[in-house]
């Protein structure tokens, strides 16, 4: 088996965004609120079964591919494990270009979801950031413990001073990684592109929907808020516990395998690496479902099974049947796969 080229999945959203994505990924914006691509998605958007779904550039969806040959896409481990259906990968990725500010929300973790959605995933995530504006910030956590009650009443004023000045507000950079786990309040800001990996899943808890086009009862997962709200961690992050959540990966640096953009908290959910070869040589990564997305250069991915060709911008699915390979010439990749547990 070898790697599958993928065709441009624009997703349009509530908030502007999306020519970056476009300009790397070579099409033109569908709108100017298409801020995401859904990469390799196998998973729908929570309330539209019709989008998220990506395709080759042949025109087949890679969820049909996977579900047809489930051990030659995922290795026989992973095929056997748990999964969430047929054409379950593990995770999920986006490419992120916030033209806006997100609203302040929250993704529930396994347990919430296997109890009150039948679903076996959370929505932990994590983001790697390609561009970022100049003075650009995300938010991520409370910056002191916030009582219920009070975050309740300040939700249902859809008070947003409120809520941003309790989260740690904190700037980024390109090359920075930082993990998000579930359960914790977040918010990206304008300004910045990313490759987002998640688990395979669109569950979000949104707090702060008066600054989407949806309303309080489109928020809560139809759940209703006294149940989502269990989902929301309440607890202040200390600063040592946010640079917990970070790493850096230099954009100039090379190495003869993947520098991880994560720290090990990631690990059981996903991994998002930068593969960049060295002058001299290739850049090794062993078997398994891979999403690749060429950020710089041009080069190739080589191994027993084959070579694929690729430039700037490209995009593509590795199948676990490609075996060990290498990442060949001058280009920068990202590389997202499944948690280590798959």
């Amino acid at each position: 088996m070898t790697p599958v080229l993928l065709a441009p999945n624009p997703v349009e959203h509530f908030y502007r965004g999306g020519p970056k994505i476009a300009r790397l990924r070579g099409y033109s914006p569908v709108s100017d609120h298409s801020p995401e691509e859904w990469v390799a998605a196998t998973v729908s958007r929570f309330d539209d079964d019709a989008v998220g779904q990506a395709r080759t550039e042949h025109g087949d969806l890679v969820r049909d591919l996977v579900a047809l040959d489930p051990v030659g896409w995922l290795g026989s481990k992973a095929a056997r494990a748990r999964r969430g259906g047929d054409a379950d990968t593990g995770v999920l990725v986006k490419l992120l270009d916030a033209g806006d500010r997100l609203p302040v929300h929250v993704h529930p973790d396994r347990d919430f979801a296997a109890r009150h959605l039948d679903c076996p995933y959370g929505k932990t995530e994590a983001w790697h950031v390609i561009q970022a504006d100049e003075g650009a910030v995300v938010h991520l956590g409370w910056t002191e413990d916030v009582e219920p009650a009070e975050l309740a009443a300040r939700r249902d004023a859809q008070d947003s001073d409120w809520l941003l000045d309790r989260m740690h507000r904190v700037p980024v950079r390109a090359g920075d990684g930082i993990l998000v786990p579930a359960g914790q309040a977040h918010a990206i800001g304008a300004g910045v592109f990313l490759v987002e990996a998640q688990e395979p899943t669109d569950l979000s808890i949104v707090l702060e929907w008066s600054v989407t086009t949806s309303t309080r009862e489109e928020s809560h997962l139809g759940l209703g808020f006294d149940t989502a709200m269990t989902a929301v961690s309440h607890a202040g992050l200390t600063p040592q516990e946010l640079a917990g959540l970070r790493r850096h990966v230099p954009l100039g640096r090379t190495a003869p395998a993947p520098q991880s953009c994560l720290p090990p908290a990631a690990d059981p959910f996903f991994r998002v690496d930068v593969v960049a070869p060295p002058p001299d040589g290739g850049c090794g990564v062993p078997a398994g479902f891979a999403v690749v997305m060429v950020l710089e250069g041009d080069g190739a991915l080589v191994s027993a099974a084959g070579t694929l060709a690729l430039s700037a911008g490209a995009t593509c699915v590795v199948p676990a049947g490609f075996d060990d390979w290498e990442a060949r010439g001058p280009l920068r990749l990202a590389l997202v796969r499944p948690g280590v547990n798959r």
